[in-house]
């Protein structure tokens, strides 16, 4: 069967008496993400044979995390095993490890001393947390990227009300109910808007000696406004229903120092105990594996197939991958790209193992942007139709049940969801690990 232009063909498992016995193409693809599996699943019915590696056993919703790290969800509702995921899909073999490095020339991926052979390669490592060159800075102001990172700052956050409730310095007292929040995108947006509901309404009854409502929860941006992506009427909208709920928010101040007791912006200090991270991002060092072009956020730039330069068997996909849109800005780290990037690479695999050219370049449909403020505010951004308030929240709800995978967490959010809104109250409130 011909490969097809820049594809690898299937090789040969062996020979015996009755000559060669050919074998299905190698498909290695590193990352669980929403691209990752994506791939994986729109192989389905592909003659490859799919690897998956992963160095956790869940796909993590990681739209919703937010949510774990503010006690109204739990981890296993926004987790999902891997396996039991693909579990009827016999043509994919899940992994579990850390991915090292890659060996393009003998097309092998390094876990450790141990060696995964591959024919085709899709990089879906992801992204991480960035500081801007102050790595220092997060021991002391964690970022949201991992169930342990949510679980984390939910005990810092709870922990900051039980010491508080302790404390007999006000001065003190003051520290542990400032909560800082750096970054003003949707993610900052949506942790700063669930922090003043979870002080202000869920606690509100909780405690004798100090009243949750008096938190100050502070929303920093360095740039202009919050929601950059968004429009300008949508993002003052925003802002103006941050506000409603209590949070401060101080755009065009970058932030200049992050310690234990506090953070400057600009010249002015801010006492706090509790200050997290949503201010950037940066991909997994996947471009270094390969010693493949990138740019400033370390994502390789890939041609119009999503194939890195001199490599057409090795694919880049989601916060991995750099790919501009037809205004030539990067596409932005959301789900529906990196699932949008994995289907079109199966798409292109497929295509390689008929025979047939390959699919047209890769085109983005932009579906829309939406973001959640508080109970009954969101904004959403369809391009031909701008919606705030209570439709637009309602409709944040119903998109964010949809991508959810598995019917058991789709019932599960939605009916804590629907407790939330009845009681007011938030069901995950717990401080689990050690405590600092």
């Amino acid at each position: 069967m011909a490969a097809g232009p820049g594809a690898a063909p299937a090789g040969e498992a062996g020979s015996g008496a009755g000559g060669s016995v050919k074998r299905r193409l190698r498909v290695a693809i590193v990352g669980a993400g929403f691209g990752g599996l994506t791939a994986a699943r729109a192989l389905a019915r592909a003659p490859v044979e799919v690897t998956l590696i992963d160095r956790h056993n869940y796909h993590l919703f990681q739209p919703l995390l937010y949510q774990v790290a503010t006690a109204a969800l739990s981890p296993a509702d926004v987790a999902v095993p891997i396996r039991s995921i693909l579990r009827r899909q016999k043509n994919v073999r899940v992994l579990l490890g850390q991915v090292t490095g890659v060996d393009a020339a003998a097309r092998e991926l390094k876990l450790g001393d141990r060696r995964i052979p591959y024919d085709v390669l899709i990089l879906a490592t992801g992204a991480r947390h960035a500081y801007f060159g102050h790595d220092e800075w997060e021991a002391v102001a964690p970022a949201l990227k991992k169930i342990e990172d949510a679980t984390g700052i939910r005990a810092r956050i709870l922990l900051a009300f039980e010491r508080a409730e302790a404390e007999t310095d006000a001065a003190e007292r003051r520290r542990l109910l400032t909560f800082v929040v750096i970054g003003g995108g949707p993610t900052g947006v949506e942790m700063a808007g669930a922090i003043a509901e979870l002080a202000k309404v869920a606690l509100a009854a909780d405690f004798r000696r100090i009243d949750p409502r008096e938190s100050r929860i502070l929303l920093i941006e360095a740039g202009p406004r919050v929601l950059p992506a968004f429009p300008e009427t949508l993002s003052a909208i925003a802002r103006k229903d941050l506000a409603r709920l209590g949070v401060e928010v101080r755009t065009g101040a970058p932030v200049t120092s992050c310690e234990a007791e506090g953070v400057t912006v600009g010249e002015t200090r801010i006492p706090s105990a509790c200050v997290i991270w949503a201010a950037g991002v940066e991909a997994s060092p996947a471009a270094r594996w390969l010693g493949a072009e990138r740019d400033r956020a370390s994502r390789i730039r890939v041609g119009p197939d999503l194939a890195v330069a001199g490599h057409p068997e090795i694919f880049a996909i989601g916060d991995t991958a750099l790919v501009l849109d037809e205004k030539g800005e990067p596409l932005p780290g959301v789900a529906p790209v990196a699932k949008q990037q994995g289907a079109y690479v199966a798409r292109v695999i497929a295509a390689r193992l008929r025979g047939e050219t390959t699919p047209s370049p890769f085109r983005y449909r932009n579906l829309g942007n939406l973001a959640t403020i508080g109970r009954r505010a969101a904004v959403a951004d369809f391009g031909w139709i701008r919606l705030s308030g209570r439709l637009a929240w309602v409709l944040w709800g119903v998109v964010h049940i949809l991508f959810l995978i598995g019917f058991r967490n789709r019932i599960a959010v939605l009916l804590e969801w629907l407790w939330a809104y009845v009681t007011y109250q938030r069901s995950a409130r717990l401080i689990t690990g050690p405590i600092p």
